[in-house]
């Protein structure tokens, strides 16, 4: 069975859940508003409709990363979104995984950019 080290750049904390683009805008917005947000502030930010973030809010929510509070705000429904601590610490956790997808690009680009401009090397055709 390979091992971490046979494939480093497999990256499975890449979760799949949190890395769809829209829900990666959805966890975004809400780790940066601990208290939560309104369905159509979630909205606003994220650049959705209601139907595209009322389905992956439910996905998120499946998952245990986002709970859905159902209320009124005197006569109206009101719904809003926040993440649980369960999914503040998986996006935690994603968010370092990404980090090190970056790092590794960065220093990858770096070493072809520094074996292109070193003199007396073959460039690539």
């Amino acid at each position: 069975m390979p091992t971490p080290s046979d494939a480093p750049y497999s990256y499975d904390g890449l979760d799949r859940v949190i890395h769809e683009k829209a829900r990666l805008s959805v966890m975004t917005s809400l780790i940066s508003h601990p208290e939560g947000l309104a369905f159509n502030e979630l909205k606003t930010l994220c650049g959705l409709t209601d139907g595209n973030l009322s389905r992956h809010v439910h996905v998120l929510a499946e998952a245990g990363l986002v709970a859905i509070h159902k209320g009124y705000e005197g006569n109206r429904p009101h719904t809003s979104c926040a993440l649980t601590p369960a999914g503040r610490e998986r996006f935690l956790e994603y968010l370092n995984v990404l980090e090190q997808v970056v790092r590794n690009a960065s220093s990858a680009a770096d070493e072809t950019s520094a074996i292109k401009s070193a003199p007396g090397k073959l460039k690539p055709v």
